[in-house]
């Protein structure tokens, strides 16, 4: 399989105990070259050594040198409908299981609904909300009602730790990973605010409010999102406002 380049990203940080955080760019396969910021979480498991990706995000070659310092990559979790293109990278790379929502396409496409014939690779394990998870002490939420399908990786350690896809993000303003033309389509979009749920995909995925609004259910103290920076402490009060408030593009 042929492979999407690395492309421009910061440093893997540890927000919490076994788990990184890093935050890069990501090109969008549209005709307007635009660059839009996006994150990678990392967790070990320190009873074996193993490294999990979730929201695969292809790292230079000083980035993987560093990646594989921490353990062994061995399992990546696709949890966004509309991510993934580097799930592939590390599977043929580090022999990785690929883990990904029942019903996920991977496709070079945008938008839905997504034909399975385009698709270009499967997983290697398709996951539901009763699949057994390569992480110690987790659970996963389903929007069932999302278009694509849409996950949520609960940890249930340091007051929960919420790691999303699309459906929360944390981009209070443009970063050095979002260029021009996108910054001018995301704000457009509402895309820069804090700890907001996903604009985009509210508006493509259309999953049910009171299914989105559904979040306030779990017990969490952090979110590592897919797009923006992570939230360390508090973080459901933080989201509460924008998941109580107006969810655009929602159904009823």
């Amino acid at each position: 399989m042929k492979h999407l380049p690395a492309l421009e990203h910061g440093e893997l940080s540890e927000v919490l105990e076994n788990i990184w955080f890093v935050q890069g760019t990501v090109k969008m396969p549209m005709l307007m070259p635009m660059k839009i910021s996006r994150s990678m979480t990392v967790l070990r498991n320190p009873a074996n050594n193993e490294l999990t990706i979730v929201n695969s995000m292809r790292l230079d070659e000083r980035g993987l040198a560093r990646l594989e310092k921490l353990g062994k990559v061995a399992h990546v979790i696709r949890l966004a409908g509309f991510h993934g293109r580097d799930d592939g990278f590390y599977r043929d790379k580090y022999g990785a299981r690929v883990y990904a929502i029942r019903g996920h396409i991977y496709t070079r496409k945008i938008g839905v609904p997504l034909n399975p014939k385009d698709a270009y690779m499967e997983p290697d394990s398709w996951l539901d909300e009763k699949s057994s998870l390569p992480v110690p002490n987790a659970s996963l939420k389903l929007f069932k009602t999302a278009n694509p399908a849409e996950g949520m990786l609960l940890l249930h350690r340091d007051g929960g730790v919420l790691i999303a896809g699309d459906a929360l993000q944390n981009t209070p303003q443009p970063d050095e990973y979002v260029n021009l033309p996108a910054r001018f389509m995301m704000k457009k979009m509402g895309f820069f605010k804090p700890c907001n749920v996903g604009p985009g995909w509210l508006q493509f995925a259309k999953p049910e409010a009171s299914e989105v609004r559904s979040i306030l259910n779990l017990d969490f103290e952090h979110v590592l999102p897919a797009h923006g920076g992570a939230v360390i402490g508090d973080a459901k009060e933080k989201f509460r406002p924008a998941l109580e408030g107006e969810l655009k593009g929602c159904h009823a």
